[in-house]
């Protein structure tokens, strides 16, 4: 009988160290799986925070490449260096990042249809026609590029955009397919008429007859928002303020020159795009000083732009900044103004928008 209670007192023993060694092993690989969860976690952390470095380390190069344009020239063109990714490739290889990388890319801001200036500032009542007509145009090139698109007349939506934009909520509205706040109330959820400048892009889906299709741009179909931008508000002296609705000719993607042009000569808004384009030996060849220098291009010296719509400078950019590492990556969009420093005399850049995704 005790050779029994001695084997099994062994037995039990066996089993506890078994049961404390299987305990042990659970809790040391629950510690080790939680060991490792932070390691990645704080590895995650620490390299979301030096993407956000490295992308606004992109953003102030480029500020400083546009401030050290500004001092060498008086006009913005493709031709510089801020539009040159091989320049902007060097100025990035001044940055050092251990790993990872950073890319960049600029483009103004005043290459793009100033939605405000569709309206007559400071008044705020009546169309700026030739912004309307600008407009029609270009909605009228999108449509005809897009099967799904065809349906939608642009008058209805330029006097949505109008109405969405002016000052006159009480008056009737633009047309006959206008809408003002009577028309947003009675939506699912209702909404207010703007009844003023937009100050973001996207708030455009919120008007009548602008769809997200026509909106958003998808893969290499581009839409509005490819070729529109809320800036280039400016003073109007006491305390009001306009929008000129300038383009800048010399950096306007070809369906902005389309637009531009009177509809019977918008062929040759390509032989306009392609001249200012020209180069011999790798270096540009035709001055874009001038405005006018359109009329230089072959075959288009009788064509007449309105001298209201254009200019050869600008002082609003937009920036890009995509930063990777470890697989990882974030994009840091930024609009800045190039502006004169009252106290120093120097130019700097403003940020007038910063986003991150």
């Amino acid at each position: 009988m005790p050779i029994e209670v001695f084997n099994n007192n062994r037995g039990i023993a066996i089993l506890i160290t078994l049961t404390i060694i299987t305990i042990i092993i659970t809790a040391s690989l629950e510690l080790h799986r939680k060991m490792r969860f932070a390691a990645v976690s704080t590895a995650a952390a620490r390299d979301r925070v030096t993407l956000t470095h490295m992308a606004s380390s992109g953003i102030n190069a480029a500020m400083a490449m546009l401030v050290k344009d500004k001092n060498e020239s008086t006009i913005d063109s493709i031709q510089e260096d801020w539009a040159n990714s091989e320049k902007i490739n060097e100025l990035l290889k001044d940055i050092p990042f251990e790993n990872g990388k950073t890319t960049l890319t600029i483009s103004d801001e005043l290459a793009r249809i100033q939605v405000n200036a569709l309206v007559k500032y400071p008044e705020g009542r009546d169309f700026n026609e030739s912004q309307r007509i600008m407009w029609d145009r270009l909605l009228r090139l999108l449509f005809s590029q897009d099967e799904s698109l065809k349906e939608i007349e642009p008058t209805s939506v330029i006097n949505s955009v109008k109405d969405w934009l002016d000052f006159g909520d009480d008056d009737a509205i633009t047309g006959l397919n206008g809408a003002e706040s009577e028309y947003y109330q009675d939506l699912d959820p209702p909404y207010s008429c703007r009844n003023g400048p937009i100050d973001h892009l996207g708030e455009l889906v919120l008007i009548k007859g602008i769809t997200r299709d026509l909106y958003q741009s998808v893969g290499e179909m581009f839409r509005i928002s490819r070729y529109m931008t809320i800036y280039g508000i400016t003073s109007a002296g006491k305390n009001t303020f306009t929008y000129k609705g300038k383009i800048n000719i010399n950096t306007a993607e070809l369906p902005v020159l389309i637009a531009l042009l009177p509809s019977e000569n918008e062929d040759f808004a390509l032989l306009i795009f392609n001249y200012r384009q020209e180069t011999t030996d790798s270096k540009y060849i035709n001055d874009l000083s001038d405005p006018a220098w359109y009329k230089n291009a072959p075959g288009c010296s009788d064509i007449q732009i309105d001298p209201g719509l254009i200019t050869a400078s600008s002082d609003l950019f937009r920036i890009e900044s995509t930063a990777t590492l470890n697989e990882m990556e974030t994009t840091t969009v930024a609009v800045v103004r190039r502006e004169n420093d009252k106290k120093t005399g120097k130019w700097m850049c403003r940020v007038l928008s910063w986003q991150t995704e």
